[in-house]
């Protein structure tokens, strides 16, 4: 009996340990006040730099909005209530400022709708107007905002259907809009929870290869493809600003809607059969039609099959027309690439790419414009004879820039860049642009010169600066840099003809606030005066540290020390290191740095600098390089190099005498969690570890994960070594996982949290896991946030702050 007794003891001790179910908890008053500020807004500017209009929003979603019905479907997540995604960040308020008016107040919008929860905000293509969208509980509608009056009115009912985003375009030269509506005969959505199945789900392949990355929210069967079908189909309606609507198109799957620059034709791609169960709607068979703005079929230019087969690599394309769009400087030209390698990787070709532009009627072939040596990626337009060409190559993280004439291909493009995209400190800036007479975005010229805003990293620090280029002679003159060594001034705009850059400027206690900038003179004009809500922190201690790794490479971090640190006494507090590993294919590269001590100490959901005010140190974004030269990729050394990439910050920060490196932890999210894993496994460096959303058994993403290209039959030895879950007996530090219930991001999946936990607590290791309702890769929800923060507050003064006293009781 006794024996009974006893035995039922320990089960009932096993389950009480086990299972430790509370409610939503805050953190201290300390974090508390940090963590729940009020946001300063976004900021829109107009193209002539006249009005400002400035969204505001919640820093968080409620965990009721959070545990609305949503439908997760083909790699979306729908409310099929309202239409709308169900992750959607909302603005809550709309004001606005005339930045010619004597006055410094931005002005409140009238007319705006009661609990606002705005979203997909467009210009009108003379920007005298804003189109958005209010979703409510009846579903979405869209309102216009008239900048002139600031006030804002509905045009239609809240039947907009923006499952597959773009909901809202604006006709040219009209006062109109042409919108996403649900279709009227949408059929009744199957309710998969109590459907009774009529008969097995089935896959097949024929032999063909399908390496895809482990996608989620795909579709499992007969009823998700239906579903998915209704919540896709819209019709298409032309509405005015009275909100006289009539119908446009009748129902189909829209994906995108794109004017042409002269408003005369319209690209629509629509979403096809057959659907799949593999890969995300994007992936999915689609067509690309043009029409006449007045509805009429102009030609079919493009039909993509479903994309379940790539070749292997991550500069794997598909074959034929790819990448279709307006040119911007032109009334109505298309633009497409083709792939020269057969879209695969492995071919040896000269060049990789063959860019193509189609005229209207868009019937048959375009002629060659341009081949690029590595995958094409893009092209600045600036005039009939002028354009700015780019493509890269992962591989070698390589990216060359061209300056070619789109309209004779004989004449051979001239490279005027060939770099490792990686190398900060030789970025030679982005080419400004400024819209045209299209309302489009195009290279910004000066006779032959064109302008680049660079960011200005180098070895000294960051000093952003402005450069003209000429086209013809390819030299460089510098017109503008930085000077600022206590402060950052981000360039963020440049008008020719004005001579004047907007800027926004910051330094680690001061908000960031927009400027104008004229050349001449340098003359300051502010436009935004926003206060810095996280005052408790403003003091605290910050700065760049440089360090080195035992193989040379050089590193970075930015160390935070605790709010009231005494410089003087130097006391020895503990340490939260917060990193993300980074790959790179040179030693050069992985040594810069592009910390900067006088960005602003912004704090979000995510952040470690919550702690400063609880008496710890942090080194926060310190540098993870994981290098692999020539032949070699970086994760066949992964683990040796986490842990010498670990141990040259802890050293670095000991030997400047600020902390006690017997209570340092580590802590990350995403590839970040994966990183602390393997640190708490193969290293002694922690007293602990927080590891949020990761995966952390890489059998289960067998076809490539992060930067990794090879499959697990290619490179089984990799895929082990770096999968902690392997080695979850050598565990023994303190390690909290938490992770999002309803995580979609690819390989994260819950399970790998669930699953490593039961691992971990079956071999005896110290570990908690905290599964966070509702909540997706990054957290939304104010109450599961605070949660967190409350959890990994009590997790660090248990496991570091206190790991002496902890010590002593064993």
């Amino acid at each position: 009996m006794k024996r009974l007794i006893y035995v039922l003891i320990f089960f009932v001790a096993l389950n009480a340990s086990a299972q430790n179910n509370i409610d939503f908890q805050k953190p201290p008053k300390d974090i508390l006040e940090l963590a729940d500020v009020e946001r300063a807004p976004s900021v829109i500017l107009d193209n002539q730099k006249e009005n400002m209009i400035l969204l505001y929003r919640s820093a968080y979603k409620t965990i009721e909005e959070l545990s609305q019905e949503e439908m997760r479907l083909g790699g979306l997540r729908i409310d099929p209530k309202t239409n709308i995604g169900s992750r959607t960040s909302y603005s809550n308020n709309i004001k606005l400022r005339k930045l010619k008016s004597k006055s410094d107040e931005a002005i409140q919008v009238k007319g705006l709708p009661k609990n606002p929860r705005l979203s997909n905000f467009i210009f009108s293509p003379d920007q005298s107007k804003l189109a958005f969208t209010n979703t409510s509980s009846q579903g979405v509608a869209v309102w216009i905002l008239d900048v002139a009056t600031a006030s804002a009115a509905q045009i239609t009912e809240p039947k907009v259907n923006a499952n597959l985003r773009d909901p809202i375009n604006w006709f040219k030269n009209e006062e109109a809009v042409l919108v996403k509506f649900v279709p009227e005969n949408k059929k009744e959505l199957i309710n998969t929870k109590s459907s009774v199945p009529s008969g097995p789900t089935i896959s097949e392949n024929a032999g063909k290869k399908a390496q895809n990355r482990t996608y989620q929210d795909l579709l499992k069967n007969k009823n998700d493809e239906y579903n998915f079908e209704q919540l896709a189909l819209s019709d298409l309606y032309k509405v005015k600003m009275d909100g006289n609507a009539e119908k446009w198109l009748p129902s189909a799957m829209y994906k995108s809607v794109n004017f042409s620059p002269d408003g005369n034709y319209v690209m629509i791609s629509v979403v096809e059969k057959p659907f799949s169960y593999l890969v995300p709607y994007y992936r999915f068979p689609s067509k690309t039609t043009v029409y006449t703005k007045d509805a009429k079929k102009v030609e079919d230019v493009l039909t993509v099959p479903l994309i379940e087969d790539l070749p292997q690599g991550f500069m794997a394309v598909r074959k034929g027309r790819r990448n279709v769009s307006w040119r911007s400087d032109m009334p109505a030209s298309l633009i497409y690439a083709e792939a020269l390698d057969g879209g695969d990787p492995a071919n040896k070709v000269d060049y990789r790419d063959e860019v193509f532009q189609l005229e209207a009627p868009f019937k048959g072939n375009g002629k060659s414009i341009l081949k690029t040596i590595n995958r094409f990626s893009g092209i600045t337009w600036g005039n009939e004879n002028i354009a700015i060409a780019y493509d890269y190559w992962w591989n070698t993280r390589n990216t060359k820039t061209y300056i070619f004439n789109p309209s004779d291909a004989s004449v051979a493009p001239k490279m005027i860049s060939d770099r490792n995209y990686q190398d900060k400190y030789s970025d030679p800036g982005s080419f400004v642009s400024a819209r045209n007479q299209f309302g489009k975005y195009t290279l910004a010229l000066d006779g032959d010169n064109a302008f680049l805003l660079g960011d200005g990293y180098s070895k000294e620090g960051q000093f952003p600066f402005l450069d003209k280029f000429n086209l013809k002679t390819q030299k460089t003159q510098r017109l503008y840099q930085s000077k600022y060594t206590d402060k950052v001034e981000d360039l963020r705009n440049f008008d020719v003809k004005k001579k004047e850059l907007l800027v926004r400027i910051e330094s680690n206690s001061e908000y960031p606030n927009y400027f104008f900038r004229k050349l001449k003179g340098k003359k300051l004009k502010q436009l935004t005066s926003f206060d810095n809500p996280f005052k408790s922190i403003e003091g605290v201690h910050k700065e760049v540290i440089k360090y080195k790794r035992e193989d040379g490479v050089e590193l970075s971090g930015t160390l935070y020390l605790p709010v009231g640190y005494d410089m003087e006494k130097k006391e020895k507090v503990p340490m939260i290191l917060w990193a993300y590993p980074t790959e790179y294919k040179d030693k050069a590269s992985a040594g810069q740095t592009t910390a900067n001590s006088n960005e602003f100490t912004y704090l979000y959901w995510a952040s470690p600098l919550f702690w400063l005010t609880r008496g710890y140190a942090v080194l926060d974004d310190a540098a993870f390089p994981i290098v692999g030269e020539g032949d070699e990729e970086p994760n066949d050394t992964f683990r040796t190099q986490l842990v010498a990439n670990a141990k040259a910050a802890i050293d670095a920060v000991d030997d400047m005498g600020y902390i006690d490196r017997n209570r340092v932890a580590c802590g990350g999210h995403s590839y970040g969690a994966f990183m602390v894993a393997n640190l708490l496994t193969h290293s002694d460096l922690f007293a602990a570890g927080i590891a949020r959303s990761g995966a952390y058994n890489r059998t289960l993403t067998p076809f490539g994960f992060q930067s990794e290209e090879r499959n697990y039959w290619e490179a089984p030895n990799v895929y082990y070594t770096m999968s902690p879950f392997m080695h979850a007996e050598k565990m023994n530090n303190a390690l909290l996982l938490i992770h999002g219930e309803a995580d979609n991001n690819s390989g994260t999946y819950p399970m790998q949290s669930e699953r490593y936990f039961n691992a971990l607590k079956g071999l005896g290791a110290t570990v908690r896991l905290v599964m966070l309702p509702k909540e997706s890769h990054s957290y939304r929800s104010k109450e599961n946030i605070m949660h967190m923060l409350w959890e990994q507050d009590q997790w660090l003064e248990k496991h570091v702050k206190n790991r002496k006293k902890e010590i002593a009781e064993k």
